[in-house]
């Protein structure tokens, strides 16, 4: 059985020669049955002929070349153009002259090159036929030829408003995939910031303090497992944010949350550097990215603790309401400047569009103390 559902998506991968294939044939079978002949175009209004075999040679011409109209359009139009005048000179006004239209409706809308040339030629090879059926004795009158060639320009200005239409669409379609490429990118970028400098520099901050440690060797020990932890996790991390470039990555993806802070804390502490840590409230059911972006502010600004203020007290506040979720983090700026770290502001910046994004507010200040306090206040309800 044939999934009826499936015939449009069958049907438009199909060549366009195939698609454009049964409006030709539909037009030719109709031109040829004798019910239809004579009530076509009558273009010089000469006396209607016979139908004979040169008046099927004329239908051939004019409708069987619309099958490849958006494959070869200029082939298209010149065969129809050829079977239109045969068609017309003759007087069999067949009802195939309606392909005349069609066929430069179309070659307006899909020659690639040369359009204006050839609009050029089709409306000066419009002028001979015109004196050739004023000659061999028609009654149509000027204006009649007039209304009829603009009436062609209509058809040819249609196609132009197509091709225009469908190159604008073509641009905003690109414009968009560029613009999602570019947030993806710096998504990701984002993510290997956030998963490496807060890895990294807890495991470098844990082996500078590990080589002061030789007299202690249990110290030592336990520093050294802080580090390999510190690096299993990393490596843990970052095969899950590899994994999110796989084209087949399942999209219900394990993200952190604000709730893991407990898991930061511990590292950071095992790190040798002080927290403190205090949560209020309880957790609502807040959407995952406010939880995400949440967790991300909290590792941030750990690692930046660690980085420029090692050994100085740090106080992390999570609070919970109906609402929102706020996060503080204060260092109060009395333990080593580790400069040696450094930082490119990437993490600040990235945190207060994350938190913009979702409607919230940011703040990152240098407190009087020489601390430094970072503030969040995220909703944890998508916008109604």
């Amino acid at each position: 059985m044939i999934d009826l559902r499936r015939v449009p998506d069958l049907w438009r991968r199909c060549d366009v020669t195939v698609r454009d294939l049964p409006l030709a044939l539909v037009l030719t079978v109709g031109s040829l049955l004798p019910a239809f002949h004579g009530f076509g175009t009558q273009l010089g209004d000469l006396p209607t002929r016979p139908f004979d075999a040169l008046a099927v040679v004329a239908v051939v011409l004019e409708c069987l070349p619309l099958a490849v109209r958006r494959r070869w359009p200029a082939v298209c139009a010149v065969l129809v153009v050829v079977g239109f005048a045969l068609d017309q000179l003759r007087g069999y006004h067949e009802v195939a002259g309606t392909a005349l239209p069609i066929a430069l409706l179309s070659t307006a809308a899909h020659l690639e090159r040369h359009r204006r040339v050839t609009a050029v030629l089709f409306s000066v090879a419009y002028v001979p036929l015109a004196v050739a059926l004023h000659r061999l004795g028609g009654a149509e009158r000027l204006s009649g030829f007039v209304v009829f060639y603009l009436a062609l320009v209509l058809a040819w200005g249609t196609g132009c408003w197509l091709r225009s239409t469908r190159a604008a669409e073509a641009e905003r379609r690109r414009r968009i995939a560029e613009a999602t490429r570019t947030a993806e990118r710096t998504r990701i970028a984002r993510e290997l910031h956030d998963v490496v400098t807060h890895h990294v520099t807890a495991m470098v901050v844990q082996a500078e303090a590990a080589r002061y440690l030789t007299a202690a060797p249990d110290r030592l020990d336990e520093t050294l497992n802080a580090v390999t932890d510190t690096g299993r996790k990393a490596i843990s991390d970052l095969r899950q944010l590899l994994d999110l470039l796989k084209p087949d990555h399942d999209t219900d993806t394990r993200t952190p949350s604000v709730g893991e802070v407990d898991t930061l804390v511990a590292q950071t502490r095992r790190a040798g550097h002080p927290v403190e840590f205090t949560k209020e409230g309880r957790p609502a059911n807040s959407v995952r990215s406010a939880e995400f972006v949440a967790y991300r502010v909290v590792q941030e600004a750990l690692t930046n603790a660690l980085k420029y203020a090692h050994g100085s007290r740090t106080v992390v506040r999570v609070r919970y309401d109906e609402r929102e979720i706020t996060v503080e983090v204060g260092t109060d700026g009395s333990g080593s400047q580790t400069g040696s770290l450094g930082g490119s502001g990437r993490g600040l910046a990235g945190l207060r569009e994350r938190v913009a994004a979702l409607g919230g507010e940011f703040s990152a200040d240098r407190q009087p103390d020489g601390g430094f306090l970072v503030r969040a206040r995220i909703p944890a309800r998508n916008p109604s």
